[in-house]
């Protein structure tokens, strides 16, 4: 793996391009960098989501987090892999533990007859955003993939699958702060 940083700054990116795991350089506006960012950028929705989690009155703190801890793990784990063409480090495992979950907090929640909304109480908000993030982050490595053909089928599933947990979290986590959820109103506009 890469050679890791002790000085923060190393002045190495002043021209406008940055390194790679592997040791080579691209621009900073390279399809990968942007990858990268996006998954980073995810990454950190997912931690203010913990953080959220952890100051409500949410029960089964320990188990919300232990899923969130997993994922932000699988999270670098993918960045590592977009940061060093054809490393893998992304395993089935992570995909098969979402789709347990999705089904586990499906278990408990009514069918869906509408569309809803991104909205509702604190944690089921940051759900929503990371979803959102998390679907950027999911086109831009499939625009890696397309391009150079290198992000493994593991990777590109990891993301398909944590947008469902986060929107399946999002409904559980609403309810597990005693909300309901904010429903699309088809002809909104006749309310005016």
């Amino acid at each position: 793996m890469g050679h890791r940083l002790s000085k923060i700054y190393t002045r190495t990116g002043d021209s406008g391009t940055t390194g790679l795991g592997d040791g080579s350089r691209v621009a900073k506006d390279d399809l990968r960098i942007e990858a990268l960012g996006d998954v980073d950028e995810l990454n950190s929705c997912i931690g203010l989501l913990r953080a959220q989690i952890t100051a409500s009155a949410i029960e089964n703190k320990t188990g919300w987090d232990k899923s969130l801890s997993l994922i932000q793990h699988w999270l670098f784990d993918l960045g590592g892999e977009v940061c060093i063409p054809n490393y893998n480090m992304v395993l089935p495992i992570s995909v098969e533990y979402l789709e347990t979950e999705i089904d586990r907090m499906n278990e408990t929640l009514p069918m869906l007859k509408d569309f809803i909304l991104p909205a509702g109480t604190l944690s089921c908000s940051y759900a929503h955003q990371a979803r959102s993030v998390c679907r950027r982050a999911e086109r831009r490595l499939m625009s890696v993939h397309a391009r150079d053909q290198n992000i493994q089928a593991t990777s590109l599933q990891l993301l398909n699958r944590l947008s469902d947990w986060l929107f399946v979290a999002s409904r559980t986590l609403q309810r597990a702060e005693g909300g309901s959820e904010v429903l699309w109103q088809k002809n909104i506009n006749d309310t005016i």
